[in-house]
């Protein structure tokens, strides 16, 4: 059923990519992604910039801004209704765990679990909420946010401006796999210098 629902919205995200409103669309995604909608903006960004390669940069850069502000939005969330509101957002996506993991780690790590919370397809929305949960500071917590989801919309643009509908089906393919590994191997050197 929930599987279904979000098919359905992520069929809408693809239809809506080429209307006239597009831009104003991906403002609204972006924003929502990173405090409680289940769908990243990349799904909107891919279609988007490889009907318009000459806006590829407007495009990441409205995603990039619309995503950081929603962000700060999840940390409200986090902040001040964490019981309320995020608890329940956590049990609906199975996050509890990871959240309670996440407050673990957040002090020692802080700036650079917001970074690859932002880099990589880990859900945002768990990140900025937590953030707001376990107080995080809001300008390394911002900071963060601007160079993650920038680097992650300008190299999605980037590739599709240069290398177009061949480098749709690697994203679409790859993305995942190849962040994760790379997250996976950053951290481990993280773990390795810490220990030294």
């Amino acid at each position: 059923m929930i599987m279904k629902l979000i098919r359905k919205i992520y069929d809408w995200m693809i239809k809506i990519s080429s209307g006239e409103n597009a831009m104003i669309a991906l403002f609204i995604v972006s924003f929502m992604e990173s405090s409680f909608f289940p769908i990243p903006p990349d799904v909107m960004i891919i279609p988007m910039v490889l009907a318009t390669p000459k806006r590829a940069w407007k495009i990441a850069g409205l995603a990039t801004f619309a995503s950081v502000l929603g962000g700060y939005f999840g940390y409200i969330i986090g902040h001040y209704g964490y019981d309320l509101i995020a608890r329940p957002i956590f049990d609906f996506y199975g996050y509890t765990d990871a959240f309670e993991a996440f407050k673990g780690y957040y002090h020692d790590w802080d700036v650079w679990i917001v970074f690859f919370g932002g880099i990589t397809p880990f859900p945002y929305k768990v990140i900025t909420i937590a953030s707001g949960a376990v107080g995080a500071d809001l300008w390394v917590f911002g900071i963060a946010s601007v160079f993650a989801r920038g680097i992650r919309f300008f190299l999605i643009a980037w590739l599709l401006y240069k290398y177009g509908v061949p480098m749709r089906a690697f994203i679409e393919k790859h993305l995942g796999k190849l962040t994760i590994l790379g997250f996976t191997l950053l951290i481990g050197g993280f773990f390795l210098v810490k220990l030294f």
